[in-house]
């Protein structure tokens, strides 16, 4: 019986493999003998055998290894005696040194990128930015203020609701407008809300100490009822004191129906209730009757108090003096470099040894153990890399002078004090020697009535920063949060604000070998960006106080 054949057209029935071919190599060619025809010769096909010694040798030990497969089973063995034999020929007196190569941008290399580009950068004469910075703002539509007032009457209230505003100007500012909000869906009538003294900020101000408050009553007139105290009538139920009264804790981000489900039964059945604390107790999404109260809350309701505000219209038109060159246009930025800011966030600068005491310490003080609990681990390569590191004035500097703005434009730096102050502020002072602060605007007599309050001190920096033609955020924080929205009220629905992307700085910042142009080039790249984003609406989840298009604001077509 014949195998049956695959291939048809063969006139055998058994497969045969094909002929191998000839070596093609002139050396090999005198070393092959023919076979014989039909594919079934008898003789030598081939290379010749192996000539020289060592070539018969391998042959030989190959041969022994293929029939006596066994002793491959003692090869690992082989290996590591052959090892051991080896290593104790090693003198381990030099040890080999692994080199770690940090990955680009998780160093602080900014001061050597300075030096490099120093020169370059001080022989460019290119016009100034500041007069030619937003274009986006400018085409073909904008946005107006169009937060619509009732006239009508209120209905009877529901019930007093006193809230605490816990942390800082603007996250007081977030429980103001929240609480405006739930006591207009509740029908209920709003105390002015209690400021609560924080171990950090430490300010004892209230909220007239910061807002006018008449102003703000009178705002909300046939909006929500305020009032600055709870009546006696009813503080006498609970012995005057405030810790008898209701307390809510309510979870961060309720929902509005929150309030009307389980809230509201307690205030008609107990006339007053307490709700402490108070920041962050409101989703950023709500119905738009109640959104059109944050919106008249914040934008216009909320205005400083006299002194507060006379002092930074003040430093605001004094800026606009000093920026006579450029048509009273000036940047303002806020700088987050402060010893605590620095501290929290474990990022490692060029300080030395000096620094990481000064940051142990200052940890150690404002947050004791939180960053030295067992099995916690820091990379300060990993948070510089995420862009989570607080920008230095020397990277402001250069960032700025990247983008087109030269050594003519003044600059608001709004800021605390600024850690080791005398060496960093040095390098932004040369690019900028036109730069300003409150405290250098201000006389020390017309600073003293605010400078042991850090919310009235922040409240200047606010009105100041709120003005100026650019306003540049380094680091995240309800301040620059309040101030994009606030400035995208004023200004057509621009923020006109430069947000840089900082992760992307890391890695500019790092290479200390890229050149002026290439580096400009990335800095307007980052400048532009922020101009297409100046104009945006609010998305699900987004907070009408950084985005108050489309719920405080209409569109309108200029042509």
């Amino acid at each position: 019986m014949h195998a049956y054949n695959r291939l048809p057209g063969s006139r055998h029935n058994s497969p045969s493999p094909p002929h191998s071919p000839l070596p093609r190599s002139p050396r090999l060619r005198s070393r092959v003998k023919p076979t014989g025809s039909g594919g079934g010769g008898g003789g030598r096909s081939g290379v010749g055998y192996p000539r020289t010694l060592s070539q018969r040798f391998a042959l030989v030990l190959l041969s022994v290894l293929l029939r006596h497969q066994g002793i491959f089973l003692f090869a690992p063995l082989l290996y590591i005696a052959g090892m051991l034999i080896y290593m104790g020929t090693v003198s381990f007196d030099v040890v080999p040194i692994i080199m770690h190569r940090p990955a680009p941008g998780s160093v602080y290399r900014s001061p050597q990128l300075y030096r490099n580009l120093q020169e370059e950068m001080d022989a460019d004469n290119s016009s100034a930015a500041i007069s030619t910075i937003w274009k986006h703002s400018y085409k073909g539509s904008q946005w107006k203020p169009c937060i619509k007032k009732s006239s009508a009457d209120l209905p009877k209230s529901n019930g007093y609701i006193f809230v605490d505003a816990n942390g800082g100007l603007n996250q007081q500012r977030t429980s103001i407008c929240n609480a405006v909000a739930v006591a207009g869906y509740l029908n209920a009538t709003l105390v002015i809300p209690n400021f609560h003294f924080h171990s950090i900020w430490r300010d004892p101000s209230q909220f007239k100490d910061i807002y006018d408050e008449e102003y703000f009553i009178n705002t909300l007139l046939n909006e929500v009822r305020v009032v600055n105290s709870i009546p006696e009538n009813i503080m006498e139920r609970f012995d005057f004191n405030m810790s008898n009264v209701y307390n809510f804790k309510v979870k961060a981000w309720s929902s509005i129906h929150y309030y009307s489900d389980e809230v509201l039964p307690k205030l008609l059945e107990e006339n007053l209730i307490r709700i402490s604390p108070f920041a962050n107790r409101l989703s950023f999404d709500a119905p738009a009757d109640v959104q059109r109260l944050r919106c008249l809350a914040n934008y216009e309701a909320l205005r400083f108090s006299s002194p507060i505000l006379t002092l930074g219209e003040t430093l605001v038109a004094r800026m606009k003096e000093r920026s006579a060159n450029n048509d009273g246009k000036y940047v303002s930025v806020h700088l987050r470099y402060e010893e605590d800011m620095v501290a929290f966030s474990c990022c490692i600068y060029d300080g030395g040894e000096k620094e990481k005491l000064d940051m142990d310490a200052a940890r150690d003080t404002g947050w004791k153990g939180k960053f030295t609990k067992p099995g916690r681990v820091i990379s300060p390569e990993a948070i510089r890399l995420n862009g989570k590191c607080p920008l230095t004035p020397l990277e402001v500097g250069l960032m700025l002078r990247g983008m087109g703005f030269d050594k003519s434009t003044s600059i608001y730096l709004a800021s605390g004090k600024i850690y080791d102050s005398d060496r960093n502020m040095q390098p932004l002072l040369e690019m900028f020697p036109l730069l300003q602060t409150k405290d250098m605007l201000a006389s020390t007599e017309e600073l003293g009535p605010f400078q042991d309050y850090s919310s009235r001190m922040a409240a200047i920096d606010y009105t100041v920063c709120l003005h100026s033609e650019v306003f540049v955020t380094t680091q995240g924080g309800n301040f620059p949060h309040f101030l994009l929205g606030h400035r995208r009220f004023l200004y057509g629905g621009h923020s006109r604000t430069i947000k840089p992307d900082k992760r992307k700085l890391a890695l500019f910042f790092d290479n200390s070998s890229i050149g002026w142009r290439s580096f400009k080039r990335q800095m307007l790249s980052i400048r532009a960006r922020s101009d297409l984003k100046g104009i945006e609406l609010k998305r699900p989840n987004d907070s009408i106080y950084s985005f108050p298009c489309p719920d405080c604001m209409c569109h309108i077509n200029k042509n």
